[in-house]
C-alpha cells in the first residue's frame, strides 16, 4: 500500500486495485493506533476512528488535495503508480 502523505502524525496511503470494499474512491489513514478510510473528493469518514483533531486535519487536507487524489484514484483502481501528495502545512 503506497504512502502518499504524512503530516502531523498521520500516514495517508491509498490501495491499488480497491475500488470493490468500500465502492467509493477513498484513502486509509493511519494515526498512532487508529486507522480510518476517508472517502473522496468530499472527505466523508467512512470506516474507522480517528481523534477528532485528526479527522478535521484530514477533511481539510481531502479538501486542498481533490483534485490529484482523484487522479491518484483513477490511476491505482486500474493498478498503476500514483503519486506523493504534498503534506498539510
Amino acid at each position: 500500500m503506497p504512502v502518499i502523505s504524512m503530516f502531523y502524525g498521520l500516514i495517508v496511503s491509498m490501495y491499488y486495485l480497491d475500488n470493490k470494499q468500500h465502492h467509493y474512491p477513498h484513502i486509509h489513514v493511519k494515526y498512532q493506533n487508529d486507522e480510518a478510510i476517508f472517502k473522496i473528493p468530499d472527505g466523508v469518514l467512512l470506516d474507522g476512528n480517528l481523534p477528532n483533531g485528526k479527522i478535521k486535519l484530514v477533511s481539510a487536507w481531502i479538501e486542498l488535495h481533490q483534485d490529484e487524489l482523484m487522479a491518484d484514484w483513477e490511476l491505482a483502481s486500474t493498478g498503476q503508480k500514483i503519486f506523493s501528495i504534498d503534506p498539510l502545512k
